[in-house]
């Protein structure tokens, strides 16, 4: 339910990841207003050089495709601004995360947070998508990571989940037994 849409230009660059929900505030993107007025967008997710958009279930993409196309061309080459205003601030990732942890518990959320920084962040930001950490339960070693833009709700995340991420977070901090998707 979600695609990926390439303007060939900075969308926030480095001030983001903004992620932007039905109902949620969006008076800092006047593109944002613009795609979720076209009805049928339930998300949107802006990335450095990129936008998800994620639509209604029932809504199709044969329909609703054309008419983001037109409204993020059109944003573009009008020149304006992606951001009018400072939107609540961005998603820190998975620095804000990190502080709640200390002694050796740190230190494995921060071994953690730099694979999923350094492995699968741009991965999946190739496909639209942003995964950041979440919490990690100490007592069980379970990651517990928060899976958005194109990744929510993509059939092919649980097997990236819990192939590929899982495997290699294991395989880099032992102290890791499980990866979960936070809902």
């Amino acid at each position: 339910d979600t695609l990926k849409f390439l303007p060939g230009q900075s969308v926030v660059g480095n001030a983001g990841p903004f992620d932007f929900a039905k109902g949620a505030d969006l008076s800092a993107s006047r593109l944002v207003r613009g795609l979720f007025d076209l009805g049928d967008v339930e998300r949107v997710f802006l990335g450095a050089d990129f936008i998800s958009v994620s639509k209604a279930p029932d809504a199709e993409w044969k329909h609703l495709r054309p008419l983001i196309l037109a409204s993020v061309m059109d944003h573009f080459v009008a020149g304006l601004p992606v951001l009018e205003a400072a939107p609540a601030a961005p998603d820190a990732g998975n620095d804000a995360a990190k502080a709640a942890y200390e002694g050796e518990a740190a230190e494995i959320v921060a071994e953690i947070c730099e694979l999923i920084d350094t492995r699968v962040r741009p991965a999946v930001a190739q496909d639209g998508g942003d995964i950041v950490f979440d919490r990690f339960e100490e007592d069980t070693g379970i990651v517990h990571l928060h899976m958005r833009g194109a990744c929510a709700g993509c059939p092919s995340s649980t097997f990236t989940l819990k192939q590929g991420i899982e495997n290699m977070l294991k395989a880099y901090v032992p102290e890791v037994t499980a990866v979960e998707a936070v809902l």
